[in-house]
């Protein structure tokens, strides 16, 4: 089984919980339906990124650390399309957004009609991501920081592995 973009998503979401939640509700929240949770739990743990049933599904943290900081830029590169209406990523949202000057390019965004800010198309590790971050905030900038470890400048991704590892840290110690 190999991993899909959707499951980062999924176990960005299930940090911070105690206890994986039901299937139906994880779904509701994500936008995603309950068998591909399903699914993505077990290609999860056969990735060892989150621990099994014994351990209530919850993430590991250090191979997920790893994983962010030196796999997803490869497994799950980015994508830039056209200049288009969005919500904004990587280090146009924050945390990075108050700690990177933006030069005069067009942002970042994930493409969404409801979306308020204008940039250059940026694509989601899944299409339910823009929905599903402005539902949870501190998902969005798990996400957002993802992104710019998928795309970065030198500054921008070192700054992210930073900002990502204690937002992990904090999720996990409670």
């Amino acid at each position: 089984m190999v991993l899909k973009p959707q499951d980062i998503v999924i176990v960005l979401k299930l940090l911070g919980h105690r206890r994986r939640p039901p299937f139906a509700q994880f779904a509701a929240d994500l936008l995603i339906s309950s068998s591909e949770v399903h699914a993505a739990m077990k290609r999860l743990q056969l990735s060892r990124l989150i621990h099994g049933p014994e351990m209530h599904n919850r993430p590991n943290l250090q191979n997920l650390e790893e994983f962010l900081i030196h796999g997803v830029k490869y497994a799950f590169p980015a994508k830039r399309g056209e200049s288009t209406r969005g919500i904004a990523t990587s280090y146009a949202a924050e945390p990075l957004k108050r700690m990177i000057v933006p030069d005069n390019q067009p942002i970042p965004v994930w493409p969404y009609s409801a979306g308020k800010e204008r940039g250059v198309a940026f694509s989601p590790l899944y299409r339910t991501v823009p929905a599903a971050a402005i539902r949870d905030t501190s998902l969005y900038k798990k996400l957002a920081l993802v992104d710019a470890i998928r795309d970065g400048r030198v500054r921008e991704r070192s700054l992210a592995e930073q900002e990502l590892l204690k937002l992990l840290r904090q999720d996990v110690d409670g």
